[in-house]
Order: structure tokens, then sequence, then C-alpha cells
């Protein structure tokens, strides 16, 4: 058996890397490539793969790692924040898509039991799927990111219920379903506590303890483990595991050890989910699909346009503009891995049995269509605003009243986007005595901040009227610091259209995105890769003790060349070869005089330090206050500290002078 499954894990990996090859010069999603890797190899195509019950085993560790990563780069800060996505948005979108399906199952003669089970099954979404994409747009902190993981993190927990009530839909007796609720509600209540106390005492104690041993071995063990132990809990208590791996990563990533766990984790991450996706293509049976291909085609389409339509309507219901709800929509519209799982207790207890093929063959091609989805979802949303639609629509249907306090402003400062980027400049803004307006898309951060003063509202600033509200027309200067890239685009094309005399700075986190947005308009693009680069490269040149000054006319250089030196490398620039880094024999260090040390009572003119030893006192720390030009003939105390510059071994051979004297030679004559 062991030799099987290695034969089969070979197997697997050697074609999913020709397959994944072949799709990077195609430009296809990877994700497609391993689930057309899945139907090669499995038991339906060229039956490759012989341990299939196994290579499911490996998915299902793929899943745990990757809501496990999820959570650590979440925080329960985070999800407290999309508490109304999760609840609101999560009980629409489901509810609304079990009532829809079970109308139309009706209408082709389903029985109601198979109806309403099968709106079980088309309800659910994704979440391995859609999350692993909105992390490789680095979209999980823009609105529809954050709509779309309140909605999937529900579905996460109604699949437990849904569970529960699949046998009272075969016709099993209530009183046991009863029974079986009170006690999954009994523990999962019981865990959640248990989860909570953990991560509130035990973990960051545990942590710390396996960090003292600096063991790199023993704290990747310790990070699985606790990921797994969790994920164990949660399914012991009626829960999915990947809940249990979702939370066991918010555990973590409230202490300041998450970004090493992330890092050691996410190389294994990548390879188990790969046999997820695999895994989902070995369950397509590709001669019923041949057979039944329009019926399938129609059926899958159909899936996708309706719960695309349903997600989106449920997104707006909750005050959402028009363009987050399309995005939401389809971004979620595939059926989701765990509707297999509750397939499975669906054909035991003699439920959907005659259209069990077609739910695996609809389920897997609408999770190979969700990259081509999520990709061409924010161009969809572009052209479809563009209708002569009602403005209420497109920009929310439950707009927050106006704030009375906004006054007309000219040549003030428009921040788009109040997170910390916006949060900062407004409180520049604020201590420098500039005007400011905000324009937020979250109606909760309106509402708290306009209890502050701030001079905030809501709205989506890719529409016009929403800028021209904040009298954009006379701003002079527009910052744009919203993480969603696309809407960026076109929120910088808005403004050049209204307006070209404001002067805009528009925040970006990768150099892609610079040429784009030069090209529509923007004055400065500030990408946070190359700011975080010239932020080390400064403190680095000042360790360097290269002139303040020098360092300042570097980094306007960097900035102002649109960072072409550090996209140019490896190359040279004119200006850093002027600076003068042929110091490497000199050491800055900082020395304490300890008690009884024959330096106690000298002056520096005593103890002539340059002349005898060939180092030079900076300054002189005495009672918390530092001396940059120290008196020749102030007397050193007890606990002062020197700050002198010398070679190293010119450093070391003064160090004894500032011990305790212990009948050396080392006396200051």
């Amino acid at each position: 058996m062991e030799l099987l499954l290695l034969t089969d894990i070979v197997i697997i990996f050697g074609l999913a890397v020709t397959v994944l090859l072949i799709f990077h010069y195609l430009s296809l999603p990877s994700i497609v490539g391993l689930l057309l890797t899945g139907i090669l190899a499995g038991p339906h195509s060229f039956g490759l793969v012989g341990a299939v019950h196994e290579v499911e085993m490996l998915a299902e560790i793929g899943v745990i790692l990757l809501l496990f990563s999820i959570g650590i780069e979440f925080s329960f800060k985070k999800l407290i924040e999309i508490k109304k996505q999760v609840v609101v948005g999560g009980s629409l979108q489901v509810g609304l898509t079990i009532v829809a399906v079970f109308l139309i199952s009706n209408l082709f003669g389903l029985s109601t039991a198979d109806a309403v089970f099968i709106g079980f099954l088309i309800a659910l979404s994704s979440t391995a799927i859609v999350l692993r994409l909105i992390q490789e747009r680095a979209e999980v902190d823009t609105p529809h990111g954050k709509t779309g993981l309140g909605i999937l993190l529900f579905q996460d927990v109604i699949i437990v219920p849904m569970i529960l009530i699949t046998p009272l839909l075969a016709g099993i007796k209530p009183n046991t379903i009863d029974s079986e609720v009170l006690t999954v509600f009994a523990k999962g209540i019981s865990i959640v506590i248990l989860i909570l106390v953990a991560s509130r005492w035990l973990m960051p104690w545990l942590l710390h303890q396996v960090v003292r041993t600096r063991s790199k071995e023993l704290f990747l063990l310790s990070i699985v483990a606790i990921c797994f132990a969790i994920a164990w809990l949660t399914a012991s208590a009626g829960l999915s595991l990947a809940l249990g791996a979702f939370i066991a990563g918010l555990i973590i990533s409230e202490s300041e050890y998450s970004h090493q766990a992330l890092g050691n984790i996410l190389p294994f991450r990548n390879v188990f989910t790969s046999f997820f996706f695999v895994s989902i293509g070995m369950l397509l049976d590709t001669s019923y699909l041949f057979n039944n291909l329009p019926i399938i085609l129609v059926a899958a389409g159909g899936t996708l346009i309706l719960k695309a339509v349903i997600a989106s309507f449920a997104v707006m219901l909750m005050g959402m503009p028009l363009r987050c709800g399309i995005l939401t929509g389809l971004s979620i519209c595939q059926v989701g891995e765990f509707s297999f799982i509750l397939s499975r207790t669906g054909v035991n207890h003699g439920l959907i049995a005659n259209y069990y093929q077609l739910f695996l063959a609809v389920a897997v091609l609408t999770m190979a269509a969700t990259p081509f989805i999520i990709a061409f979802a924010p161009r969809f949303a572009d052209n479809f605003l563009q209708a002569p639609l009602p403005q209420k629509l497109k920009t929310g249907l439950w707009p927050l009243p106006e704030d009375n306090n906004l006054t007309k402003l000219e040549k003030h400062l428009t921040i788009i986007g109040f997170g910390l980027n916006g949060r900062n400049v407004a409180y520049a803004a604020k201590m420098s005595g500039i005007p400011y307006k905000i324009i937020e898309l979250s109606s909760d951060i309106v509402r708290s901040e306009r209890e502050k003063g701030e001079p905030i509202f809501y709205g989506d600033a890719i529409h016009k009227e929403v800028l021209q509200h904040a009298d954009i027309e006379d701003a002079r200067v527009v910052v744009v610091a919203i993480n969603d890239p696309t809407a960026t685009r076109e929120i910088v094309e808005t403004i050049r259209n209204l307006t070209e005399k404001a002067h805009l700075i528009v925040r970006t986190r990768y150099l892609t995105e610079m040429k784009p947005l030069y090209d529509l308009g923007a004055n400065e693009v500030i990408p946070e890769e190359f700011e975080t680069s010239v932020e080390i490269f400064s403190r680095v040149l000042a360790n360097y003790l290269v002139p303040r000054d020098e360092i300042d006319k570097l980094a306007i250089h960097l900035r102002s060349d649109g960072y072409e030196m550090f996209r140019m490398l490896p190359g040279k620039s004119s200006l850093l070869s002027k600076i003068d880094l042929h110091l490497p024999d000199v050491e800055v260090a900082a020395i304490r005089i300890e008690e009884n040390s024959p330096v106690v009572g000298n002056t520096l003119l005593n103890l002539e330090l340059r002349k005898k030893h060939g180092v030079t006192v900076l300054a002189v720390r005495h009672d918390s206050q530092t001396f940059s030009n120290p008196e020749v003939d102030a007397p050193f105390c007890v606990d002062d500290i020197l700050y002198v510059v010398g070679t190293p071994e010119k450093l070391a051979d003064i160090r004894p002078l500032f011990k305790q004297d212990e009948k050396s030679d080392n006396t200051v004559s």
C-alpha cells in the first residue's frame, strides 16, 4: 500500500508539472491545470492513480493548511470588522439560493426533499478556490474581498446544520435529529470557549517557550500541531475541519510569531492544496460528461448565473454599491468543496441518487470556470455600470444620511479610503491645519468617524457624482489610498475627467500598477514595495555614517525618476557613486562607565583618548541627557555612556578602561 501511494504521488506530481508548464506558456490559471491533472489521472479517464482515497486524505490536509494560513493573515479584529458580512450577507445568500433552487427544482418535477437538498448543495461555494485566487490578486482587503470572505465563513458554519437536517429530509424521525442538534450545539459552544481561553493565556505562553529554544524544527512542529489539534477539536464537535483550521490561524495571528509561522507553513500549504484540486478533478466521470454534455453545460451555466445574481442581490441588500455586489457575486458563484461532503451524506440517505453524477460534473465545471470568471469580473462590472441604471442602485440601496456639517471647500485635500494610510494622511492634515474631506466605502467606518467629528461621507469614488459631492473640482490635492487595484485605476481616470488641476497622489501595492496609473493621469504613484526598500536603504546608509543630506538626496532621486534605479537593477546610479562609503574600518560604539572604573572622576582633557588611543568621543549621556559636544573638563560619573568612534581594534583596546578596576595594568595616567 505504501509503495502504491508513493507511486501515485510521483505520477500526480509528474503529470501536474507537465500540465502546469503547458498552462504557464498558454497563460492559463494553475488551478484549472490541477483540476485537469486530476481528470486525466483519475479512475474515470486513464486510471493512473489507484489510491484515490489516500489522495483525498492529502487533499483534506491541503484545505486545512490553506484555511490556517488565511487565518494567520487575518485577525480577530478584521473578523469583527466583517461581522455584518458574515451574519447578514451569509444568511441572505444561503437562504435566497436555497429558495430559488427549490422553486426551480420543483418546476422540473423533483421531490420536495431532493429540491431542498439540491438547494443546500448549490448554496455552498468554494472557500479554497476563491480565497486562493483573491490572495493571488491581493484583493483580500478590498470591499468585495471582505464581503466574499464573510459569506464563505458563514457557509462553512451553516454546513453543520445542513448535514443534521439531511436525515430529516430523508424521512428519519425528528426526535433523533433534535438530540443530535443539542449535542452538537453543546459541543460547539464548549470547543469555542476552550479555544478562546487557550488563545488568550495558553498559546502565547506555549509559543514563547518554544521560541526560547531557537529550534526551527520545534517551532514548525508546534505550529502544525496547533493547527491540526484545533481542526480536530472542531471536527469532533461536528463543525468543519476547515473552520477549525481558520480559527487556529486567527489564534496564531494574534501573536508576535505569526509572520514566522506563515513563512514556515506556505510551502506545505502549496503542495497539499495542489492535492485538493487534483482530487476534485478525479471525481469527474468523463464518459458521463461527454454523453450528457449539453445538459451539463446548461446546468453549470445556470448555476453560475443564478448564484452570481443572488449573491450580488444579497450584497446590495446590505447597502453595498452595485460594483461590489457584482464582484462578490461573480467570485462565489461556483459550487463548493464542502458540497461534495454534503452530497455523500445525501446519497447515503437516498437523496439525489439519480442526479449525483450530474451534480459532480456541474460542480467541477463551475470550479474550473472560477479563475476565468474572477479575472473577467472587473471588466464586466465596469461595462455593466455604464448602463443607464438608477444612481441609488449604483452607489448603494441604503445610503447614509447626509452630514450637514460638511461645508463646501476650495483648495482642500480629498482623501479616498480611510484605512491606515488614509488615517495617517488625515491626521497629518489636521495637525497642519489643511482642510480635507474623506470618501469611504464602509458605512460602519463612516458612522464611527462622523461621531468623532471627521469630515467623512459614504460613497464609491468610481462614480463621478460621489467625487463631485467631495468638491473634487476645487481640490488642490487628492490622495487615493484603497486596496482595490482595479477600482484605483477607475477612480484616477474619473478624477482626471473631472479636473486637471488637482495634484493626484495614488498609493498602490505593486510596481506593475505604476505605469497604468501614470498613463491615466496620476501625478505621483507611491508603491509600497519600493517605499519599504527606500526606508531600509536609508537606514543602512545611516549606519554606514553617510551624511543625512546625502541620504535625503538619494531618496529624492529614487522617487523622482519613478524608482527607476530599483527597477533597473543590477545597475549603477550616478548619484549613488558620489556617496562616500569608504569607511569600512570605522565603527561607532556605546560604552558604559562601570563602578570603580579608573575613568570615574576623570575628564576628556585628562584621558586624551584621541591622542593616546586613537578614538574620538562624539557624545556623552549623563542622567538621561545626551550632550553631543561634551565639555572637556566635565568629570565622568558611574553609568555615564560614552559614544565613541574608531577602528574596531582601537575600541577593543580602550574598553578595559571603563570596566571595574581589578588591579590590572589598565590605569589612567
